[in-house]
């Protein structure tokens, strides 16, 4: 079973796209995992409406951040905005600030359809 589907958003898509393959194979995987199990490890609250999906390989904290879109009755949509190897231990407040913009300007254009 399924808890949500995750969509890709260009940014993330590109993020995604300039990592190695072997890098690329461990982050989709966790996301794969993130949507059978919602398990917090692999997909956390940030805040507000922020979730981060989260992978660690040979020593680098990769993350994508991504918001919910619920409005569909038929299923339930994770969209990834865009992604960052992380340094600290806290997330950016100015890469959480990138993804509320998206998610703002994603439900815009959604409502404009």
């Amino acid at each position: 079973m399924r808890y949500f589907e995750t969509q890709f958003l260009e940014d993330a898509d590109t993020f995604i796209a300039d990592l190695d393959s072997k890098t690329i194979s461990r982050v989709l995987y966790n996301i794969d995992l993130a949507e059978q199990t919602n398990d917090p490890k692999l997909f956390k609250k940030l805040n507000g409406e922020i979730w981060e999906f989260r992978t660690r390989h040979n020593g680098l904290q990769i993350r994508l951040l991504a918001f919910w879109d619920k409005t569909s009755k038929v299923q339930t949509l994770v969209f990834a905005t865009h992604g960052f190897i992380k340094k600290v231990d806290k997330v950016p407040g100015k890469e959480i600030k990138r993804a509320e913009k998206i998610r703002q300007q994603y439900f815009e254009n959604k409502g404009k359809k």
